[in-house]
């Protein structure tokens, strides 16, 4: 597929979550946006993508970009759906997989239990050979044994291979010898090479990293090459590109390759487009807030960029499993519009983690689900409306909504409605966790963030969510249902290296740092002239791993090219400290630092979508806009009040809302509570301010 700058025309991205598939196309030459949603459908995931496509009225052989996110890498992680992999090893180092950090988080924990390896010990095979920490060679590569060993992993049934040898992230000739004769004599099993993947130290996170890509390499490559058919036979000839954990753009290629890239995509994206309003609006810091089906995510807009990470925990802290690559700071809880109400032990109600997702899916969706969701709660408070759910194109059944949150009120000995209201505390409060977990958890104040919520689900629970952290502004933006494809749009091409250096800063020669960084720079600027989307502008950003001589972990510190340029060492320890105080509550500043790897991220700018403008109107909406008023229960009014409901489209910049209302549009809706009073900004954003304007 190839396409270039001249032939412009219709982006187009999609995004799968565990729920729902979402489309956002932008058509650059007539500067118009359309949209559509559907059911995914997971024993077919192109299927749902052409749902959407029907839904929104596009069609892909008009494109010249195809953009792409989904949760099919980090769900077979999850799942534990994956290949039967194989991992080669050092000699003398077959368990550092399994020993890990010894991670104890808590100590008095009788139940605790590490992580669970992908790969199990009787396929982890050492290899013959050693490489020492500068790079040379104590043990020779003992390339027969390693053929030998091919072949006995071909009778095996081996459909992925996971190569780590030690330090090969200083030194990668023996792990590129390995892997050229795997793929001799395995030619049709995936292999992944830990250099590929990390250029970083410490060896547990890398053999976890390149684990998990061979892992669900195969299954995300098949289903990327089936979609990438799919789009061949709608005669779509332009380019195929997927969406980073980063949030910005690689290309198809690189993606079967490097899969582990991409397991953040959907939600990467939903950051990017947080961005993109908090820079429409003039709003240095945000918190980014997703609700869908399946899930709550939340990352955080800091100085007008998102706060990335370069090492992620998959799986929750205890027991989870570290990729050592670049993506955003995400931080996720297992609630969703269609999370399970359940009683635990003890009769104590829970919602979540478990999902009805898509099929059955919530009680109120009539394909077979029977237990409550907060979904079918919100139903039952008069929150969503059975004829109108999805702009009236799915009608909700509310006597099966009814019926399943009976059987938890029943046990509770409390009234359904009751029931129903505490299932949306519950839940409330167990989303407000993942935005504590980008932002309290980081040294940051949450309370003093605006909210930018967005996701089918996020609207209906941000007044609650923002109350129970103490947050006083919400942002609901143009289209939340599907905001995570819109974000793509705002996508850039994005290249991340890294160089572990060991080196004292004080003393440090800083033609050492500059030829590093220029090495770097070099390689992603030729990364994006290889590319078949050019980029408007290239971008690159600098930053370092640091910490105090004695440490073990660091942080990361984004550096200004000009502190290198005049080798200014002070003003560099003073943003590490900085960083380190904002993290850790302190800094030493006349303790000594060193740095421990260089970053460098090289972005290339790609034309984005206009800022929406929406027509002025005055303060009190048009009466066409004010579609119904009905009974809605709110615990603030002690039980159902009248409550008027708004068609969102028919809103005019400068109206203005005082709760309780309901404000509907196709995908979501909007829950004001009783004294939030909302405006509508000049681009369409409804601007809540929680418990009113002071």
């Amino acid at each position: 597929m190839t396409a270039n700058n001249e032939k412009r025309g219709l982006r187009i991205a999609v995004d799968i979550g565990g729920t729902f598939t979402d489309l956002a196309a932008f058509d650059e030459n007539g500067e118009k946006l359309a949209f559509g949603k559907a059911l995914s459908t997971h024993d077919a995931l192109v299927d749902g993508i052409h749902d959407t496509l029907v839904g929104a009225g596009v069609d892909v052989k008009d494109a010249y970009l195809f953009l792409h996110g989904t949760t099919i890498g980090i769900n077979t992680l999850l799942e534990r759906t994956g290949a039967k992999t194989a991992l080669l090893i050092t000699r003398g180092f077959r368990d550092i997989y399994e020993i890990g950090r010894i991670n104890r988080p808590d100590a008095y924990n009788l139940f605790f239990g590490k992580h669970d390896p992908l790969v199990k010990r009787s396929w982890r095979f050492e290899v013959e050979e050693r490489m020492m920490a500068d790079g040379s060679v104590r043990t020779e590569l003992g390339e027969d044994k390693v053929r030998t060993l091919a072949r006995d992993l071909k009778t095996r049934g081996v459909e992925a291979v996971a190569i780590l040898l030690l330090h090969s992230y200083r030194n990668p000739t023996h792990e590129q010898r390995v892997e050229a004769i795997i793929r001799e004599e395995l030619p049709d099993v995936f292999v992944s090479s830990s250099h590929h993947l990390s250029q970083e130290y410490r060896e547990f996170e890398r053999v976890s990293t390149v684990a998990a890509n061979a892992y669900i390499g195969p299954r995300v490559a098949k289903y990327l090459e089936e979609l990438e058919e799919q789009l061949r036979v709608d005669q779509f000839k332009g380019d195929f590109y997927i969406v980073q954990s980063t949030g910005g753009l690689f290309p198809i290629e690189e993606a079967r390759r490097e899969c582990v890239r991409m397991l953040e995509s959907g939600p990467a994206a939903g950051v990017i487009g947080a961005q993109a309003i908090c820079a429409q609006l003039g709003l240095r810091d945000a918190i980014a807030f997703d609700m869908g089906g399946t899930t709550a995510k939340a990352g955080v807009i800091s100085d007008g960029r998102p706060l990335t990470s370069s090492n992620a925990l998959i799986g929750g802290y205890e027991r989870a499993l570290p990729i050592q690559v670049p993506m955003i700071d995400i931080f996720e809880v297992g609630t969703g519009g269609g999370s399970i109400a359940r009683l635990a032990e003890g009769n104590a109600l829970r919602v979540g983690p478990q999902s009805a997702g898509s099929m059955p899916g919530p009680a109120c969706y009539g394909r077979g689900g029977t237990e409550p969701t907060v979904t079918d709660a919100n139903l039952l408070l008069g929150r969503l409306d059975a004829e109108h759910f999805l702009g009236g194109a799915m009608k909700l059944d509310l006597a099966a909504a009814e019926r399943a949150v009976t059987t938890v009120a029943e046990k509770l000995k409390l009234d359904p409605m009751t029931a129903a209201e505490g299932i949306l505390r519950i839940a409330a409060t167990a989303m407000s966790y993942a935005v504590k977990g980008v932002t309290t958890e980081r040294g940051l104040d949450a309370g003093s963030f605006a909210m930018i919520v967005y996701g089918g689900a996020g609207p209906l629970h941000a007044s609650a969510i923002a109350r129970e952290i103490g947050i006083r502004r919400v942002l609901i933006p143009f289209s939340p249902g599907h905001f995570s494809a819109y974000g793509m749009l705002f996508s850039d091409l994005r290249r991340d290296y890294v160089r572990s250096c060991f080196q004292k800063l004080a003393i440090v020669p800083f033609e050492t740092i500059e030829g590093l960084y220029g090495e770097m720079e070099d390689t992603g600027r030729q990364s994006l002239a290889q590319s078949a989307v050019k980029p408007e502008k290239v971008t690159i950003m600098r930053s370092a791993d640091m910490r105090y001589i004695g440490q073990e972990h660091a942080v990361t510190v984004e550096i200004d090219s000009a502190l290198f340029a005049r080798q200014d060492r002070d003003a560099i320890k003073e943003l590490f400290d900085a960083v380190h105080q904002q993290r850790y509550g302190t800094c030493a500043p006349k303790e000594k630092a060193e740095i421990v790897s260089l970053r460098v991220t090289v972005l290339g700018e790609v034309p984005k979508p206009p800022k929406i403008h929406l027509e002025a109107g005055g303060d009190a909406p048009s009466a066409k806009a004010l579609r119904a008023t009905k009974k809605v229960y709110f615990r603030e009014s002690n039980g159902f009040t009248d409550t008027p409901v708004y068609i969102r489209t028919e809103l005019r910049a400068g109206n203005k809302i005082d709760g309780p209302a309901l404000i509907e549009e196709h995908a979501s809706t909007t829950v004001l509570a009783p004294r939030d009073t909302m405006v509508v900004d000049a681009m369409g954003n409804l601007d809540i301010a929680i418990g009113g304007r002071t």
